[in-house]
């Protein structure tokens, strides 16, 4: 990474639509750039209130899961080292159906008020879920809208999804792989935060050296803007 040492005083903001998004897709990368001084901003466009999951045996039900999942989720965020949390309290299932203008309105306040450097969202078509994508579209429209001319923008991915990235029409210069290998007790810690969304995966509970092992080495994100060249291929923060 090229700034290592120097990134103090920088700012990030992932706008993201349920609580787990940011420690199951990209928790090692959160947990890095906090543990080098950057200020982590974290929105959730929703409580999860709709997540099928409810525990294992299952303990929750539609009324007491938004409380659980908030709880959930700030613990979470110890974990990677989120400064700080808020949600938009759009009911989950429903950001799709949420007025665009509006929700690049809200999105964008925090984009002028915070100015981060950094802002981490979805791919408003490679998502995986309607929320996903929605968040994606209005938070993608408020970064052209409302970032500085330093703000750079990426989309987070599922997995080693990029390590051929032609298939959703990018080429290896447009994404920056992190090398998260040293933040992934932080990432598992995070994981076994969400009880409720991973008690029935096994695995997140087992031995840590098994399950840390589960995790990939890399996480990987697309440059939000194709026609900026990336300077380097394994940092977010592309200026000095």
């Amino acid at each position: 990474m090229s700034n290592l040492g120097m990134l103090a005083g920088r700012k990030l903001l992932a706008i993201f639509a349920h609580p787990d998004d940011e420690s199951f897709i990209c928790g090692g990368t959160l947990a890095k750039y906090a543990s080098l001084g950057v200020e982590i901003t974290l929105i959730s466009a929703t409580r999860g209130e709709m997540g099928r999951r409810m525990g294992n045996p299952p303990y929750l039900n539609r009324e007491t899961m938004p409380e659980v999942r908030e709880k959930e989720l700030k613990e979470a965020c110890e974990h990677l080292g989120i400064r700080h949390l808020t949600f938009l309290d759009i009911r989950d299932k429903t950001v799709e159906f949420t007025a665009f203008e509006a929700l690049v309105a809200r999105t964008g306040r925090f984009i002028e008020e915070i100015k981060p450097d950094i802002v981490l969202t979805f791919h408003e078509r490679f998502g995986g879920h309607p929320d996903h994508c929605a968040i994606g579209r209005a938070a993608t429209e408020a970064w052209r809208r409302f970032g500085t001319p330093r703000s750079s923008l990426y989309f987070i991915s599922y997995g080693n999804e990029l390590e051929r990235p032609q298939r959703f029409g990018y080429e290896r210069e447009h994404i920056v792989r992190i090398d998260v290998r040293d933040h992934l007790r932080a990432k598992l810690a995070a994981f076994r935060a969400h009880r409720c969304q991973t008690e029935i995966d096994e695995w997140v509970w087992g031995a840590d050296e098994a399950a840390l092992a589960k995790f990939g080495k890399h996480e990987y994100f697309m440059a939000g803007d194709v026609k900026k060249p990336l300077a380097v291929r394994d940092d977010l923060f592309q200026q000095d």
